[in-house]
């Protein structure tokens, strides 16, 4: 086992000097970058830990690593769900007021590393297909693969940023005075992707970790994607895939066990293995938990207004939010570890899981007037939490209670707060009376850093 993560933390190394980011794709020897990319891809060993390199890079990406800047703690900033304990971390305290300046560093980091991760995923598609020391049926899976992790990173910056530079090569001179793409083009591109995946990929999980990615997570990515962009009867039938899979996916009763590793509510998680260090807790239960002996590290709190939301009994009241008397400060208990160096890992960052397919298919069902069947979808989520079932008859008072139990159910997961009151056009509502509140702060700015070095780069507008 040491071996191995020694041989995986060599190629994670060798991927991060040489594909670190687009900013830096100039300072790239290409003929020694030819060179070391035929010895990666020179063996099926070798191919399997560059892509594992690449998952690992999951954990370290400030955008998808579930830390200080990462899209859970800044767009759950954005939203009403969380707010920041301490108001001198200024750059924090932008994306909380939606007053974000293009030169804001955290802003700059969420950019960076998803194109990173972008650039890592096109690296290894292109060194892939010119290897001829892999089987065919394997390469086609780990193809499906890094396409996965490429159309979930431009799925979430199209969100954050609406258009976007698409970008499918490792070709710098190109990327570097890449355009914006509009946002068709990109869902587009996402959907391509996760369609090669969703064929490529097994129901079972390679390497038996739910940290990899198999059929059924391509299928939920995708489920999400038909939502947003409201074809109503392709998430409906992607969601329903997934929830039929009942021999690897539940719903999961005791609501302490849906967070630990490999859960069979877990559809895709990220190990903290990956962050290469002594520490095997999640970097959501080191920023979310506020520890009773040193809550004078806490940074983030849960909004007074959220946690209002929860009426007596609600299991996630009582399993997913904490108190910390020192602070008066409610707090995200979903991961119970805060910090450990202990194995077995305990607990994974979960990036996508069953509960949200029923509520995407409970959405897309009642879209297409099923209510009965929405209803049942509703309830599913509702009898987990210890609710008694909805029996609402009026489409917009169920459509409601959807989002009601989406934002109990999903706060601090990915955004899914500000995401959906961007999607639904609810943002207005929630934010439009306050004082510092533009229509235009529902795209975060183009790092300015950007729009420096890339003269075809146009700013958001607004900013």
């Amino acid at each position: 086992m040491k071996s191995n993560r020694t041989i995986i933390k060599i190629f994670l190394t060798l991927f991060i000097v040489l594909n670190f980011s687009c900013e830096d794709l100039v300072s790239i020897d290409v003929p020694t970058d030819k060179l070391v990319r035929s010895q990666v891809f020179d063996s099926e060993q070798t191919i399997i830990s560059a892509l594992t390199g690449i998952y690992n890079e999951l954990y370290l990406s400030s955008f998808s690593n579930g830390s200080r800047n990462s899209i859970s703690v800044v767009s759950g900033l954005s939203s009403d769900n969380i707010r920041n304990i301490n108001t001198s971390n200024l750059e924090r305290m932008e994306f909380e007021e939606h007053q974000i300046n293009p030169a804001n560093s955290y802003n700059l980091e969420l950019w960076s590393s998803a194109y990173n991760i972008i650039y890592m995923a096109n690296s290894f598609l292109e060194g892939l297909s010119d290897s001829e020391k892999i089987d065919t049926d394997l390469a086609i899976q780990l193809e499906g693969e890094a396409r996965f992790v490429r159309a979930f990173t431009y799925f979430n910056l199209v969100n954050l940023y609406g258009s976007v530079p698409l970008i499918l090569t490792t070709n710098y001179e190109t990327n570097a005075l890449c355009e914006k793409s509009n946002v068709e083009s990109i869902y587009q591109q996402v959907i391509e992707d996760l369609e090669f995946s969703s064929e490529a990929l097994k129901p079972s999980y390679r390497t038996g970790e739910r940290t990899t990615v198999n059929k059924f997570a391509a299928n939920a990515l995708l489920a999400r994607v038909y939502l947003y962009m409201e074809e109503w009867q392709m998430a409906e039938i992607f969601s329903s895939e997934v929830i039929n899979e009942s021999s690897t996916y539940e719903i999961l009763d005791s609501l302490n066990t849906v967070f630990l590793a490999n859960s069979r509510e877990a559809i895709w998680q990220i190990s903290p293995i990956g962050g290469g260090g002594i520490a095997t807790n999640t970097n959501d239960g080191s920023i979310f938990v506020i520890d009773p002996f040193f809550s004078f590290f806490a940074s983030i709190q849960l909004q007074d207004g959220l946690v209002n939301t929860f009426q007596e009994g609600d299991k996630r009241l009582e399993n997913w939010i904490g108190f910390n008397g020192s602070l008066n400060a409610y707090f995200a208990h979903k991961y119970k570890i805060s910090a450990s160096s202990n194995f077995p890992i305990v607990e994974y960052s979960m990036v996508l899981r069953l509960a949200e397919q029923y509520l995407i298919r409970a959405e897309a069902r009642l879209q297409q007037g099923k209510i009965p069947e929405a209803l049942k979808d509703l309830n599913v989520i509702r009898s987990r939490a210890n609710l008694e079932p909805f029996e609402a008859v009026l489409e917009e008072e169920l459509m409601d209670e959807i989002f009601v139990q989406r934002r109990k159910e999903f706060f601090t997961e990915w955004g899914h707060r500000w995401l959906d009151l961007k999607r639904t056009k609810r943002v207005q509502t929630i934010f439009g009376t306050t004082p510092l509140w533009d229509p235009t702060d529902v795209f975060y700015p183009i790092p300015a850093q950007e729009i420096i070095k890339n003269p075809n780069l146009t700013q958001n507008d607004g900013y």
